[in-house]
This record gives structure tokens, sequence and C-alpha cells, in this order.
């Protein structure tokens, strides 16, 4: 549904004004969506029964304006090899649609209108934002230093946890909770990125960037297993510490298996399985969010 909607609205817009739709790609929500998810986990395991509806809001908004931002920054830099992938070939910067300049400048804007939308909710967590965006910027370029590339993406995506407990709380100090969340949300982006860039794999390998898919190859499915069981267990854990009810291990139980279903399934040379099983992680993230919400009642 929200797939659907995104794109519709890309699809309906003038030809000008579509071109920044895709660069910051709006018509494919899911990334919005597995960047947001670690932060309402933690608005979630924070606010109790009652969550600030606004916050949630904010914390969306923002969301889809730092990803923006980091989409039109990642295809300036990677402008050369998105022209010689078939899946990335017509993105804005790399077809010429949009400048290198204005991809630019519409991405500052982008990060700071987002920073002003945070700063609503409180200054902390506009700074909290601030703080992750060098590492934002820094991230295109691991794939031609880092032997690791979804490492370093999981600690920058998995931030936005930290905003959302700032964002509830008001404070900056993070208690070992959310160090489990940070943890869960990380090893989260790891599978799913790592499925992600199974769809290009014979492209990197000719190009000669890095990523997940050629670093894992063969056992990749036995390293996603161990970082699902990682993920789990950092949600978990940090569920523990707050005390959360029965319901919450009941769901976040469910949400694993789940997950362990969806690395069994897919295919991961086939780049629309791949597609398809970076689309589902999202219904992980949800049911996790359930769990937390479900743990506060009983």
């Amino acid at each position: 549904m929200l797939h659907e909607i995104s794109a519709g609205v890309v699809t309906k817009s003038p030809a000008s004004v579509r071109a920044y739709l895709l660069l910051m790609r709006l018509d494919r929500p899911t990334g919005y969506v597995l960047y947001l998810l670690p932060g309402l986990w933690a608005v979630a395991l924070s606010s109790g029964r009652r969550p600030d509806p606004l916050v949630v809001v904010l914390l969306a908004v923002a969301a889809v304006l730092v990803r923006g931002a980091a989409c039109a920054v990642n295809d300036v830099i990677d402008r050369d090899v998105d022209a010689r992938v078939a899946r990335t070939v017509s993105r804005p910067v790399a077809s010429g649609t949009v400048s290198v300049k204005n991809a630019l400048l519409f991405a500052a804007a982008q990060a700071v209108v987002a920073l002003l939308v945070l700063a609503v909710v409180n200054v902390e967590t506009a700074l909290v934002a601030a703080a992750s965006y060098p590492l934002i910027v820094a991230y295109p370029y691991m794939k031609r230093i880092f032997f690791w590339p979804s490492a370093f993406l999981a600690l920058v995506m998995s931030v936005y946890a930290l905003i959302g407990w700032t964002a509830a709380t008001g404070s900056a100090g993070y208690p070992l909770a959310v160090c489990g969340l940070y943890a869960g949300g990380a090893f989260w982006t790891v599978i799913h990125d790592t499925i992600y860039s199974h769809q290009d794999k014979e492209y990197d390998r000719q190009i000669g960037v890095k990523s997940s898919a050629l670093l894992f190859g063969k056992a990749t499915k036995a390293w996603l297993a161990l970082f699902a069981a990682i993920s789990v267990g950092g949600v978990l854990w940090a569920g523990a510490l707050v005390s959360m009810g029965w319901a919450f291990y009941l769901v976040v139980a469910l949400a694993g298996i789940y997950l362990s279903s969806l690395l069994v399934r897919v295919d991961l040379d086939d780049p629309k399985s791949c597609w398809d099983a970076f689309v589902s992680n999202t219904y992980f993230g949800w049911l996790v969010l359930a769990g937390m919400v479900a743990g506060q009642f009983t």
C-alpha cells in the first residue's frame, strides 16, 4: 500500500519535480521504513503506553528527509558506478537528469529541514542527528576502501534508535536498553543490506567495488543466520532491561521466526527474490514494534 501511494505521487508529479522525487527515492519507501523503525522501537521502549503522536510524526518526516539527503549524496558520489550497473543507470544524476550541483543543493536543503523538524521535538534530538551526518556522507566511499560496507551502513542507520530515544526522553544519555536496540537494529541492517547487495554482485565484481555479497559469497546465509540471532537477542535484551511483559517476548520470537523463514526462502542468485526479501524485512521491524507495544500491556 505505501509503495503504491509513493509511486503514484512520483508518477503524477511534473517532470521537473519528478526527477528530484526519484533522487530522494520517494517511489521506493522501503528504505525510509527500514531507517525509521529502530527509532520507533526506541520511542515505544521509552514512552510506555502513550508515546507522543507528534514525536512519532516528526520522526517519520525527518526520516524521509534524512534518507532523501543521503540518497542524493550517494548518487553524486556513485554516479560513475551507477552508470555501469543496469539497475541504477537511470538514476537522475547518473543519467544526467539532475546536475551534480543541484543534487548537492537538494541534499543540503533536506538535511537542514530535517534538523529543523527534529528541533521542534527538542534541540538535543537535532544535535544527535547532525552528529550522524558526517557518517552518512562517508558511507558511499566505504565500498571503495572498506571490505565490509554493510557494517558501516549498519552503524549509520542504527543511529535512528538513538534519535528516537532522545526525541522521546529529551536526553542524549543512553541506558543499556538503548544499546540493545542499537545492536539489534545494526545487525538487522547488515542482514537486509547484504540481501540487497546480492542484486548487483556480478556488476560489483566487474567494477571492483566491495560488498557483503562478495565478502560472504556462498556462506552468506550462514552468516545472516548468525546476525539474525544477534539482532533478535539484542532486542530481547533491551526489553528485558525495562521489564517488558510476556507478550513482548512472544511477538519478538515470532518476528525472529519470520526473519529466519525469509532467509531460508530467499534465492541470493535471483535479483527479484533478493528485492522481495529486502522489502519483506520491513515486516520484521513492524513485528518488533508491535511486540514492544504489546509488552506494555501484559
